[in-house]
This record gives C-alpha cells, structure tokens and sequence, in this order.
C-alpha cells in the first residue's frame, strides 16, 4: 500500500485489534504502531495512541507507564472513572498517568541471586550493556498460556488454553498448553517476539556468551530463524532426554477407526537451543578477556555432553514450586554450570517463573538475575528459591560423591547397571 495513500480509519482499528490479540504481553503505542504499519503501511503513531487512549477502559486496560493491554472480559462492565473514554477529560487523564513516575520493581536477593517482578524486554532493557555472561531460560510459547487471564483459569482448573491433564498411575500431572491453538498469525507474533527479545538481549551479554533456550520440535526452527536473524550464532541444542505426553494420541474423535494410527510420535525428548553471541577473536581470545566463548566440562577427562538424561520433576520439587514448567535442579544445574566456561560471571533468566534457574546457579555458586513479569509467580520464586537450591541432588561433576535425596543408592546403581538403553526406556511419563 503506498504510505501516502489515506487508509481507511476501521482498517486501522481492525489491526490495532488484531496486534493485540497476537500478543501475550502488554504493548506500548511504538510497538503498536511498528506491527499495525506492517500490515497497512505508514500509519502514524498518533493515531493509533489516540485509538488507545479514547477506548480506555472499555477495550483496554492500562497496566503500566504507557502499556496497555486488550480487555478480555468484554461481557463484564469496565470500571467507572470519572472521565469516561467518551468525555473531553479522558485524553488527559490517561496522558497524565502515563507520564506518572512509575514505581521500582519488586526486587527478591537470595545469596548471588536477584529477581525483579517486571517484564523481561523492559527489564533487560535497564541492564548495563555487556553485563551478562550467559542466559539460560524456558520462555512461554503458546502466545496466551501466561497473559493475567489464561492464569486464573490455570488457576480455578477450568476453560482457557491450558490443558488439565488427568492423573496417571495415582499421581497428578500439571497442565499442559496447548499448542495446537497457534495459527499462521499467532506463529508470526510469537516469531516478531523472539525477534525483539534477541536484539534486546544481544548488547547486554558479553562476546561468547552462551544462550540456552527451552523450546519444542515444533516450534524450535523458528525461535533459532528469529535469533539467528537478530544476531546471535546459531551453535546447535542439547537434548532432555525425557518422556513426555505429549504426541502419540489416535485422531481425535476417530479413536476406533484408526486404532493403529498416531497422529503424531509420542515424544521422548525435549530440545534445549543453543546460541552464543560473536567472539571477540579466537575463543582462547575471548576466555581470558571474557571468561566465555565455550562449555565448562564435566571434568578432565570427560566434556560436557548435548544429551542429558532427564528423570521427571520429582514430588519434593513440585511441592516447593508449583509452576507448570518446573524443570527438575538435577538437569538444570548440569545446564547452568556449563554455561560459564570458567565458572565466573552472571547467569541470567528473563522469564524465571518459580525461579528455579537462579536457584540452580545458586547451587552451583554463581551469580544470577533474573525477571518473572506474573506477581503470583514472583511471589512464588520468593519462597522457592531458597528451598531449592538447598535441594541434594545427583551431579555428575562431584566423582562419587553425589548427594542424592528421597531416594537410597542400591536403587540408583540398581538403575544405572540396568544400562542406558534400558534406563531411557523406562523413564516415567511426565509433563
């Protein structure tokens, strides 16, 4: 469309409309207006600041310093103010809240850890450049799993994107997203999101720092095209070697007629993607100016491997942290003390949930920061992280001296002469 040419006022408000319903966070009108001018062309910011603030509170909600968000409860009245959107006072209301001075972030510090309660893309954007030595992190990838509405239906156990998974073998399992609510639009927001999130965090981190992102087989070529694209080195991924639900079912409402068909494989690992932001030279370059550039091994005469083992989030972990994509501190501990090659510097977590990543680099004794944008997790994080990190678990760097919890030796040597083929056979089924 040729930007001088007028565009039609409902096309604008239609994108606006859609923009927001591709998004899982709150968006200012910069944003807006970047995502609304790649469907239409040249489209002022004014208007569209002017379409926000003339419809706030009835289609959106106010959640910060010049951050609004879709109303999702349309059939619920909008809270009464005393300027209503339609008054002459409204533009000047909702300008004056935003120009408000916005209040410090919640900050948590538990030994070499901090976590704030913010949003990730603002809160790296505060971070001193070159201030973060790797990142390890499982962001959100369903789009809407963890907007402030798909959480409380999480948390009543009803409706919404999340999936209440029933118990199996007497254990109750946690709710799985589900990710098959993602059409071409929803795909092209969440790639925009790892695209920004990437050139936001690539001047933060120091030459060599090293990325591990949590991701799904579905989804994995196109979070790596994004990061790749803002900057960072595409440098392969590391496999959770882990049985899951997901996968394996017969079609839907066809389970008779195809007993013999899966629609898709049953899965039995999880992809962890890794990046690493351009050297400085050579890596022995950057290990003595940086302390990064590589992997920390195992030991010396073993290295740090792409294939991890992975038994399920036991009970005495999901018991001090209740999130629904708690990792056990046996698999990310072995993650976050690789990252830093040298066992110096700063482990960050932009989407930290129960904090369970800070807790690991709490346990290995490294520094770590950290954001979680939802209060109730941020909260949640407060209490865990402590408890978490006090956890013993079985480690492969201690050479026989593993602590090992909840569970006696004679069955873990049991386990492991039973041989890794046998070993990953029988790994329970889990979330």
């Amino acid at each position: 469309m040729n930007a001088k040419q007028r565009i039609a006022p409902g096309l604008v408000r239609d994108a606006i409309l859609e923009v927001f319903r591709e998004s899982y966070r709150p968006l200012s009108p910069g944003t807006v207006q970047e995502r609304v001018a790649q469907r239409l062309g040249s489209v002022p910011e004014s208007s569209v600041r002017s379409y926000l603030l003339l419809n706030t509170p009835a289609k959106f909600r106010r959640v910060g310093r010049g951050l609004y968000a879709l109303r999702t409860d349309p059939e619920s009245p909008a809270p009464r103010n005393s300027a209503e959107p339609d008054h002459p006072m409204a533009r000047e209301e909702a300008r004056a809240y935003d120009e408000a001075v916005a209040p410090p972030p919640r900050a948590f510090r538990f030994g070499k850890a901090t976590l704030v309660c913010h949003d990730c893309l603002d809160w790296l954007k505060s971070l001193p450049d070159l201030s973060l030595h790797g990142v390890v992190t499982d962001p959100p990838y369903g789009i809407r799993e963890y907007t402030p509405t798909e959480l409380e239906k999480l948390r009543a156990g009803r409706g919404g994107v999340w999936r209440m998974p029933p118990s199996f073998d007497g254990a109750s399992r946690s709710p799985l997203p589900r990710f098959t609510i993602l059409n071409r639009e929803n795909l092209s927001g969440l790639r925009h999101f790892f695209l920004t999130w990437g050139r936001t965090v690539l001047p933060k981190l120091v030459p060599g720092a090293n990325v591990v992102m949590a991701s799904n087989p579905l989804l994995a070529a196109m979070v790596s095209e994004a990061l790749v694209e803002a900057g960072l080195e595409r440098r392969g991924e590391l496999v959770r070697l882990t049985m899951t639900m997901r996968g394996g079912d017969r079609p839907k409402n066809a389970e008779r007629e195809f007993a013999d068909v899966s629609v898709m494989p049953r899965s039995m690992w999880e992809p962890w993607l890794l990046f690493r932001k351009p050297l400085e030279g050579r890596v022995q370059d950057n290990l003595r100016k940086w302390g990064t550039g590589g992997f920390r091994r195992i030991g010396a005469e073993k290295p740090f491997g792409d294939v991890i083992k992975s038994a399920p989030t036991n009970r005495s972990e999901r018991a001090i942290a209740n999130h629904p994509s708690l990792k056990p501190q046996a698999f990310l501990r072995q993650i976050v003390r690789a990252v830093l090659p040298l066992g110096t510097g700063c482990i960050a977590d932009p989407f930290a949930g129960s904090g369970s990543t800070l807790a690991a680099a709490e346990a290995v004794g490294y520094e770590s920061v950290g954001a979680e944008r939802d209060e109730r997790y941020f909260e949640l994080a407060c209490e865990s992280i402590p408890k978490l990190a006090a956890l013993r678990v079985d480690v492969p760097w201690q050479n026989g001296k593993n602590q090992i919890p909840n569970r006696s030796k004679r069955t873990i040597n049991a386990r492991r002469n039973r041989g890794a083929a046998n070993d990953t056979a029988t790994l329970p089924l889990v979330f």
